[in-house]
């Protein structure tokens, strides 16, 4: 299998996750109106379909590891248990964190949920393989969770009616929060030790226990969604646009090669899971960089809300810089 020997393709690698990570939701721009819950499953068959594509092109090439089915086969029951839970964790946390959105609203769900998410999993990481130097990785985390809090801000502002924020939606944002934080150590586990799983394989299994687990969630959330809205029929998804499938393997396509790379660069001695999470949870920017310059959503808001940008993009590439050249002096 191919595996980054350099820090600087590591770090092209983390980037291109956090990228991947921040931008594939922008495909759900394309299905408006359509309900999340059935755009879903055409998003987790595209997550399994790319983990396979990147397995046999890229994780059955290189002289490092073995190649990817061989790498499958190997593994033992108690990594791919590892692998299977991490990806049923992610599954629930994904879901939650697009219910909090609806009930709370951006300003709420996003703070609360991928700031605790990235406070959760970079201690969780480090603790299980302490790599980095401190002295750079905790300033690093404060500086993009201030971004975080910042964007979060911006969009309060931002909007024209004010309410009040729902203990629902709080508690749901609390939720995935943690249960986000909590996924990647899983994977990071299945990686280690012997008959343990590499990159692409772990990858594969990862998104098996995603589509088991969004079998059952997902069918839930359609029968009871928690947003309040009537349930949702399958009907929907059978008689949606062909463009709003292709728009769903798409999301699931983009979002799963940033996981691939993440796992990719994690794996390399140089780096560790803690850096490699840091970074790409640093997708809560660059979907806001979507927001800001490209789908204009500040073009109204009061100038409040758009002097505080600058300042989150700030904090953002600062802290973003640290936990970059955090591995570098370890």
């Amino acid at each position: 299998m191919y595996q980054p020997q350099a820090y600087g393709v590591a770090l092209f690698l983390m980037i291109g996750s956090m990228i991947c990570w921040g931008s594939w939701a922008n495909t759900m721009k394309f299905t408006r109106n359509w309900p999340f819950q059935l755009f879903y499953w055409d998003y987790v068959i595209g997550v399994l379909a790319t983990t396979v594509l990147w397995g046999v092109t890229l994780g059955s090439h290189g002289i490092v590891g073995m190649p990817f089915f061989e790498d499958i086969q190997q593994a033992d029951s108690r990594h791919w248990l590892y692998a299977i839970t991490g990806g049923a964790i992610f599954n629930v946390a994904n879901l939650l964190l697009v219910a909090a959105i609806e009930i709370a609203g951006m300003a709420t769900a996003f703070p609360i949920g991928i700031g605790l998410a990235l406070v959760v999993g970079v201690v969780l990481n480090y603790i299980l393989s302490p790599k980095g130097d401190l002295l750079l990785l905790i300033p690093g985390v404060v500086l993009v969770v201030a971004a975080i809090l910042l964007d979060a801000r911006a969009y309060k502002l931002r909007e024209s009616e004010q309410s009040q924020t729902s203990r629902k939606g709080i508690t749901i944002s609390i939720a995935c929060g943690i249960l986000m934080g909590l996924f990647y150590p899983f994977l990071a586990k299945a990686t280690v030790g012997e008959r343990s799983l590499g990159p692409y394989a772990v990858a594969f299994v990862f998104s098996i226990g995603a589509a088991v687990s969004a079998l059952v969630m997902n069918t839930i959330l359609m029968a009871r969604p928690i947003t309040g809205v009537q349930p949702i029929r399958f009907s929907g998804y059978l008689s949606a646009r062909p463009s709003w499938h292709l728009m769903g393997l798409l999301g699931g396509a983009i979002w799963c090669t940033g996981l691939v790379f993440n796992f990719i660069a994690s794996h390399a001695q140089m780096v560790g899971p803690a850096v490699s999470y840091a970074i790409g949870q640093g997708a809560t920017m660059v979907s806001a960089i979507w927001g800001v310059y490209v789908w204009r959503e500040f073009s109204s808001a009061p100038e409040r809300a758009k002097r505080i940008l600058p300042y989150m993009f700030l904090c953002f590439a600062a802290g973003l810089g640290m936990i970059a050249v955090a591995p570098l002096f370890h």
